[in-house]
């Protein structure tokens, strides 16, 4: 294998990483209302595939994206700051010794997690022309089916917090990376089936 073909493709993982993390910076800014975070996921997770499969498209077509996802995407996020909100009222019942409470916390941060993967399924697939609903409906199928790439974004999520515990500025570009794990787990999972 000469050194040229290899150069090339050094390169151009690299720019896919750069990419990333410039992805999760916009991500990030798309994110500060809160309800927004899926919208901004599903605009990045869109740009990466752009990116990978060498189409164009910068700033300007993820706003475009993000303002198409975002109509409809802010109900997802009232859903999720809804559950969160129920997830951390169970856990200040745990801490607070009630009966039952380490179970509801238990369940609660499960399904929690579960519902955030379905979403970060969704939103790798998202498309303009796709109503969030089914979207969700068919990633949380896929959540179930697929433990492994179900996995994959349990540890992408961890990462991601645990980033955020330690070295907060570095979640910023880290959210780029689990929108492109996100990406990679549908992808595999689209050829292996």
């Amino acid at each position: 294998m000469s050194a040229a073909p290899l150069e090339s493709r050094r390169r151009a993982g690299f720019g896919i990483f750069a990419e990333c993390l410039l992805t999760g910076v916009w991500i990030a800014l798309a994110s500060l209302p809160v309800v927004t975070a899926p919208a901004a996921f599903a605009a990045g997770a869109r740009h990466l595939r752009r990116q990978l499969t060498g189409r164009s498209g910068g700033w300007r077509a993820f706003v475009t994206d993000f303002r198409r996802a975002v109509r409809h995407g802010w109900l997802v996020g009232v859903a999720g700051v809804a559950a969160w909100t129920a997830v951390w009222i169970d856990l200040r019942v745990a801490r607070a010794g009630l009966p039952g409470g380490q179970a509801a916390a238990a369940v609660g941060l499960f399904a929690l997690l579960a519902a955030a993967v379905a979403v970060l399924r969704a939103t790798a697939v998202w498309t303009p022309e796709s109503a969030w609903r089914p979207l969700l409906g068919a990633a949380a199928r896929r959540t179930v089916r697929g433990p492994g790439g179900s996995f994959l974004l349990v540890c992408g999520i961890a990462v991601t917090v645990l980033c955020a515990g330690f070295v907060p500025p570095l979640a910023v570009p880290v959210l780029g990376i689990l929108a492109a794990a996100a990406v990679a787990v549908e992808e595999r999972g689209r050829t292996t089936r």
